[in-house]
């Protein structure tokens, strides 16, 4: 019997994706960021398509079906029905939207057959069926049809899509049923990117700055956000006050009444964080927190379901999750880790699968996204040959019996290490693929990997990745959590009691205090973004961690992702040892090849490469 493939596709928003479905399995996926070094890249994904048909041995041509994430012209509805309401506000932002749609998405098939017949080097009139899902139908169809769970409510919470903002499924079986949504301009996502924009950060890339700059603050705009900003019913459904808005028809998130409401104009991407944005983030995200809770509520007391899937780009905000899991009414919640708009190339996939060819769904004790190690990987030869070919100094080839002690040993003499092995990870997440490590009992470790290393904001925290096994004995938490989506506290007894003097300190003065005896992953509320680690998807990293224990009684390392500020994560040996090469890295190991930074010859910067990731 013949395998049916099918393409599903993301594209010309933000973080364009491809993803492969075979016979309802998730094969390969990957961001086409990786590919073109364009973070966040938003164009058709011609790299990304061709990768995972060269991870399947498949032609082009081998396809049965590829379905677009979302619907153009539904939401070219929108926006003009947007500007219609709001008319005649707005014209400036119609003027510049209008010729981009006019020339390009409004005729998005034809634009896509073209791509994808170039690629496929064949005539359109060659190309398989070309399907449109609903872009929260693709969020729901990530996150259920991937998930462990036979019954469960969907949650989908983002922007916008074509309408939604907020939608709730439920699924059973092979079938994802709509049960209600919210519209826009009444949006979780983007009130929360109001914040992000309104505090200086990047809208759709810096929503998790503002969450980790949160703890830093005190949600003291919380009465002002809920008075003011937004109409919070019981149930968790809500209306925005449009009049503090500007992106339904305007080039900017906040307007002047909203600067006036909070005591001053938007900051700059590079002023400086006063107290006033660690409190406004601070409310942000405790207002973001009680409407995801209230929710949650609702649609468990609505659907009667023991379990709870979430998607969208609010369900990267793992504050948020970690409370759902401990004081929400579910059992268990699971997460799809390519939570935006990446993943919906995933669902448009598997609803063709499930929904549109009718096909059973057999679940099993665990999810199907393959600890999201779905995009490319390289063997230790193409490794040794790039190498070579630039004149780097390596130890070749080391097996995993001699490479994961002495690593072990490097990582608890305060080395940083570049860690690059096996598939890459689908999603925002670096999880032990294309990942940078650290020892989490280093009390400079921090420091050294947020200004030497990453070069971006001191106040950014870092994850810690465990072994699977001891996750209880360190965080509160009493389950699995590979996708580091899920923050929980660490341990009262892994602690480090605050002494007098430094409970009174504020805002950024809390930055230095060792909360505990990991101290590099600890945030200053004690919490923790954990990501478990697990022998049957992960077994090389696993290693490391049980080496490490072995040595240091700790199971316990820093993880951050593999790249720089504003650049995407690294795809290939090529991208990993420029950044190793970059920044103060000590070493870098790929596959089994080990590299020390003082063995290296000097590197020859093209330009001046800060200034070209300078902006996120």
């Amino acid at each position: 019997m013949m395998t049916t493939q099918i393409l599903g596709i993301s594209a010309y928003y933000h973080d364009s994706a491809a993803a492969l479905v075979s016979d309802g399995n998730i094969t390969a996926a990957a961001q086409e960021e990786r590919f073109t070094r364009k973070k966040h890249d938003s164009g058709f994904p011609a790299n990304a398509v061709k990768n995972c048909l060269a991870d399947a041995g498949l032609e082009f041509r081998d396809l049965d079906f590829i379905t677009f994430y979302d619907k153009p012209l539904i939401k070219f509805e929108r926006l003009l029905e947007t500007y219609l309401a709001f008319a005649p506000k707005g014209f400036r932002s119609f003027v510049a939207a209008m010729p981009v749609w006019l020339k390009e998405k409004l005729f998005l098939k034809d634009m896509l057959k073209r791509e994808l017949a170039a690629i496929g080097d064949m005539a359109i009139k060659e190309l398989p069926p070309i399907l449109f899902n609903e872009h929260h139908k693709s969020h729901a169809a990530s996150a259920f049809y991937a998930s462990p769970f036979e019954k469960s409510a969907v949650l989908c919470l983002d922007g916008v899509g074509e309408w939604a903002t907020s939608s709730v499924w439920l699924g059973n079986g092979n079938d994802l049923a709509p049960q209600w949504e919210l519209d826009f301009p009444h949006s979780l996502g983007l009130l929360y990117s109001a914040f992000t924009y309104f505090t200086g950060f990047r809208v759709n890339s810096g929503e998790y700055k503002v969450m980790g700059l949160a703890p830093y603050g005190e949600p003291r705009y919380v009465g002002i956000i809920l008075d003011k900003l937004i109409d919070l019913k019981d149930d968790g459904t809500f209306r925005l006050d449009m009049s503090y808005f500007n992106f339904a028809t305007g080039l900017t998130m906040t307007n002047d009444k909203f600067a006036k409401l909070f005591g001053g104009r938007a900051c700059s991407p590079d002023s400086t964080i006063t107290q006033r944005e660690m409190d406004m983030a601070s409310s942000i995200q405790a207002v973001t927190e009680e409407i995801v809770l209230k929710i949650c509520d609702t649609v468990h007391r609505e659907l009667q379901t023991d379990y709870l899937c979430l998607a969208g780009g609010v369900a990267l905000n793992c504050v948020a999750n970690g409370r759902v899991l401990r004081e929400g009414p579910f059992k268990d919640i699971w997460i799809q880790p390519a939570a935006g708009d990446a993943g919906g190339a995933i669902g448009a996939a598997l609803t063709t699968w499930y929904e549109y060819l009718g096909q059973p769904r057999q679940v099993r004790g665990t999810d199907f996204m393959a600890g999201a190690y779905l995009g490319p990987r390289h063997s230790n030869q193409a490794i040794i040959d790039y190498l070579d070919a630039i004149g780097a100094h390596y130890v070749q080839q080391l097996d995993d019996d001699q490479l994961m002690p002495e690593l072990a040993d490097i990582l608890g003499n305060e080395n940083v290490v570049g860690w690059f092995q096996g598939r890459m990870e689908f999603g925002p997440r670096s999880l032990g693929g294309r990942s940078i490590i650290g020892d989490a009992r280093s009390r400079k470790m921090q420091s050294i990997m947020n200004l030497k290393i990453k070069h971006r904001e001191s106040f950014r925290p870092f994850a810690p990745v465990v072994k699977c096994e001891k996750v209880s004995e360190w965080f509160e938490i009493d389950r699995k959590s590979p996708y580091m989506l899920l923050v929980a506290p660490v341990k009262e007894d892994k602690r480090r009691e605050m002494t007098e003097e430094e409970k009174q300190l504020f805002g950024i003065e809390k930055l230095n205090i060792p909360r505990s005896e990991i101290p590099a992953v600890t945030h200053v509320d004690y919490s923790a973004r954990i990501q478990t680690v697990h022998p049957e998807t992960n077994p090389r990293f696993y290693h490391l961690l049980e080496e490490f224990e072995k040595k240091t009684q700790c199971p316990v390392l820093v993880n951050t992702s593999f790249n720089v500020r504003g650049e995407p994560i690294v795809c290939t040996p090529e991208d990993a040892y420029r950044c190793f090469m970059r920044t103060e890295m000590d070493y870098l190991v790929m596959e089994n090849v080990l590299l020390a930074k003082a063995d290296q010859p000097e590197w020859q910067e093209q330009g001046d490469w800060r200034e070209e990731f300078a902006l996120d």
